[in-house]
């Protein structure tokens, strides 16, 4: 049996409420902006200073890319073993590992491992990140939570590449590692109190998940167009940010420092585009916001090709809004539609897939830009998978979030007993208790053997 009132003694030594989700914006920082975005700011200096090609510079996105894909294997599996706070955990550890590997990294073989590392830390911190930030806030603001996530790879976004900036600008493209080093010291000392003041209460493991989660992902309502939707992303969003910085610079003539300037508007607007988003699908749905969000996608990346240096400046901003749209509400729509047992090994199969794509797609990004001799066709490929999305969008299900079954009244439970000449039950009394995502109607005959 519970001990409820030592939990509620443990949580209370644990950040709750907007300090939680501030420090776990964060983590979201360190998983997904440091450990996987950084690179793409960073590739031409990476590239030029090892003398690599853009298909091998594409090859090392790829190697971080495949190490998530992995990474989400993982979660699927430790879900039913281990608590989703120690994935977690594991995960900031493994990323911070990989951080120091680029940052003392002599060659591409050692980033590699480095990047690797990142990558599979990525995954096992930023699985759990939804559910954990979710839990520490009111029920009623869980999509909000998961926004700010976004927002916190949004910041991590805007300071790779202000950092960027300022490192190459002032030493050269060699000091690459230098930004590593300097994100290495700021994700410690993150790990350090996250590991201290971040806890989350999970009372079951989950069970039935199946082969990498697929079966707990069969579980939820419209799974098949959330995979390809998430799929679509995964491919669409890669060749864009791993190569936006590259293409400003190699086909429009852009400087490192204005190149820089354009990835740190997509950041800054990539902290305000989760929340927004998320605010504008519980008003008109997950699908309708997504299509717009697709949509909206293919036609910025394309008027991006002229290279104008003010349009291009406004258009990094809707780049960056549109890019923290789709993964947050898609992230918002699986929270919104498991179950406690089915959260983790869900999402970690929908990352499965989206890892799949993420794989794809930066070689293929770099391959094509190597065999034309310029990145329009990459961008423009880009802009045609978002019109696909678009209207994969339209197979998700119009009510995006099914809330949880209503506690019918004493009066209806005795009326229905009465017409079925049965005798009444007892009217079910609600003690709403967190559990993972979701909060339970527990009977109140349940509750002394619970």
């Amino acid at each position: 049996m519970t001990d409820f009132g030592s939990e509620a003694r443990t949580r209370q030594r644990r950040l709750t409420g907007a300090a939680a989700v501030v420090l776990m914006a964060l983590v979201a920082a360190l998983a997904q902006s440091f450990g996987r975005f950084t690179y793409g700011v960073l590739l031409p200096a990476v590239r030029d200073d090892l003398g690599l090609s853009n298909t091998v510079a594409g090859s090392l996105a790829t190697v971080n890319m495949a190490a998530y894909l992995v990474g989400s294997l993982i979660v699927a599996t430790a879900s039913s073993r281990f608590r989703l706070i120690s994935v977690m955990r594991v995960g900031m550890v493994v990323a911070i590992i990989g951080q120091a590997l680029a940052t003392v990294s002599p060659g591409p073989v050692v980033l590699g491992i480095g990047l690797f590392a990142q990558g599979l830390g990525g995954a096992l911190t930023w699985i759990p990140a939804p559910v954990i930030t979710a839990d520490a806030i009111a029920p009623e603001r869980r999509g909000l939570a998961v926004g700010f996530l976004g927002a916190g790879m949004g910041l991590g976004v805007v300071f790779a590449g202000q950092l960027s900036s300022i490192v190459r600008s002032t030493m050269g493209d060699a000091s690459w590692r230098t930004v590593y080093f300097v994100q290495l010291i700021i994700g410690a000392a993150v790990v350090a109190v996250v590991l201290l003041a971040i806890g989350h209460r999970q009372e079951r493991l989950a069970s039935r998940t199946g082969l990498g989660g697929f079966s707990a992902l069969r579980r939820v309502p419209g799974w098949a167009p959330l995979v390809s939707a998430f799929f679509v992303f995964g491919l669409l969003y890669l060749l864009i940010i791993s190569f936006l910085t590259t293409r400003l610079e190699d086909d429009s003539g852009w400087t490192s420092t204005q190149a820089s300037l354009a990835f740190t508007l997509v950041g800054v607007a990539m902290i305000f585009g989760g929340p927004l988003f998320i605010a504008l699908s519980e008003r008109i749905g997950a699908r309708s916001t997504l299509a717009i969000s697709f949509g909206g996608w293919a036609v910025v990346t394309t008027l991006i090709l002229p290279g104008w240096f003010a349009p291009t400046l406004a258009l990094s901003v809707a780049v960056g809004l549109l890019f923290a749209s789709m993964p947050s509400v898609l992230t918002v729509y699986v929270v919104n539609n498991t179950t406690t047992d089915d959260y983790g090994p869900a999402f970690a199969a929908v990352t499965f897939s989206f890892g799949i794509a993420q794989m794809i797609s930066p070689q293929m990004g770099g391959f094509i830009a190597d065999a034309a001799g310029s990145f329009t066709p990459v961008f423009l490929l880009s802009a045609a998978l978002a019109v696909v999305g678009m209207f994969t969008s339209f197979g998700l299900p119009r009510r995006s979030r099914p809330g949880f079954p209503a506690v019918p009244a004493a009066h209806v439970v005795a009326e229905a007993a009465a017409e079925a000449d049965l005798e009444p039950a007892a009217s079910p009394q609600p003690d709403w208790r967190l559990v993972n995502m979701t909060f339970e109607v527990i009977r109140a005959g349940d509750t002394a053997s619970g």
